[in-house]
């Protein structure tokens, strides 16, 4: 049978449209831009040639949709080997504090932390320190005189760490403005400990390492043997990837559900104000814009940091030199450019 010239033509087009469509770069979910839906090879290079100027970092890894789309070694250990991550561990540890909600070691965030330690809170303490709850140890609003900046040598120094932190006076009430210190985080791993009956390291691996196949080597104690809560974990950048991308993916991971249900959505939520950088602060993430994009970090001295872009579907994790002299918050914001540069790269 001979098909008439004009259905012949419109047959033509037809499958030509279809042969476009296939060939189509980027099938972009409803509501996505092709753009936003795959991060163009040009914004990687961009972001490689620029790390490659900061002599401080050592590794970057890129991640997409929970692909690896960027990984280099610029120095130090290298993407698969364990790095000092300093105070980046708060917001490992507060993931760690979501996973033992959800196995029912704690009850929830507004848990008094007191409850949990029972005769490790001193006997004198301030009344006010049972009303510290592991919300407010997470997002850092104790309310407690901090242990960190120039308090910090002493705090460390101390018999013990616990007694110390909750024997420091009261510069604001709990819940109130954020007040950075690590004593406040080391009190969620003296918490976890009793609570659970296993080290800070042993629930680490159990509710963290073990779900998201990664490796958490043994990392410094107090003098009462309680881990280090809230400094000096050591994670490779691929492991600070899987974090972050149990965040991105809601608290789940491979179907299992790793953080409670609304746990990413609470740890985003801003609670207290960074008095550096004006940046709010939830449950151990930071919350900031670059590039117009609303971005969750978290970062720890000397350039550590861990990067989550929901809507571009991104993590991406840096280290870089842990000793000191530190080089600020300058270098921070240099992070910050390094990927705020990738975003805007076209």
């Amino acid at each position: 049978m001979t098909i008439p010239r004009p259905y012949e033509t419109l047959r033509a087009l037809g499958i030509l449209l279809i042969m476009l469509a296939a060939a189509s770069p980027c099938h972009a979910p409803a509501g996505e831009t092709p753009e936003q839906a795959v991060l163009p090879q040009v914004a990687l290079e961009h972001l490689d040639a620029q790390a490659e100027r900061l002599d401080r970092l050592h590794a970057v890894v890129v991640a997409q949709r929970g692909e690896i789309r960027l990984e280099r070694a610029y120095g130090g250990p290298g993407v698969d080997r364990p790095a000092n991550i300093k105070s980046l561990s708060k917001t490992v540890l507060a993931a760690l504090v979501g996973a033992a909600i959800e196995e029912g070691v704690l009850d929830s965030p507004d848990q008094p932390v007191a409850e949990l330690l029972g005769d490790m809170v001193p006997a004198d303490a301030d009344p006010r320190v049972r009303e510290i709850t592991v919300g407010h140890l997470m997002s850092l609003q104790a309310g407690l005189e901090r242990t960190s900046g120039g308090n910090y040598g002493a705090w460390v120094a101390s018999p013990d760490w616990v007694r110390d932190a909750l024997s420091r006076p009261f510069v604001d009430e709990p819940g109130g403005r954020m007040l950075y210190s690590t004593g406040s985080s080391h009190l969620l791993s003296a918490a976890l400990t009793r609570a659970s009956g296993e080290s800070t390291l042993a629930l680490a691996r159990r509710l963290l390492g073990k779900p998201l196949n990664i490796t958490i080597p043994a990392w410094p104690r107090d003098p009462q043997g309680i881990y280090f809560g809230g400094n000096d974990m050591r994670l490779s950048p691929r492991a600070l990837v899987q974090i972050g991308e149990l965040y991105r993916n809601d608290g789940v991971i491979d179907g299992t559900r790793v953080l409670p249900d609304g746990w990413v959505e609470a740890s985003w939520q801003p609670r207290g104000t960074s008095p550096w950088t004006g940046d709010g602060y939830g449950y151990g993430w930071f919350v900031t814009t670059l590039a117009d994009e609303r971005v969750y970090y978290g970062r720890g001295f000397g350039g550590q940091a861990l990067y989550v872009i929901p809507e571009r579907e991104l993590t991406v994790a840096i280290t870089a030199d842990p000793h000191p002299p530190s080089p600020g918050g300058q270098f921070q914001q240099e992070l910050h450019a390094l990927v705020e540069g990738m975003l805007e790269a076209k």
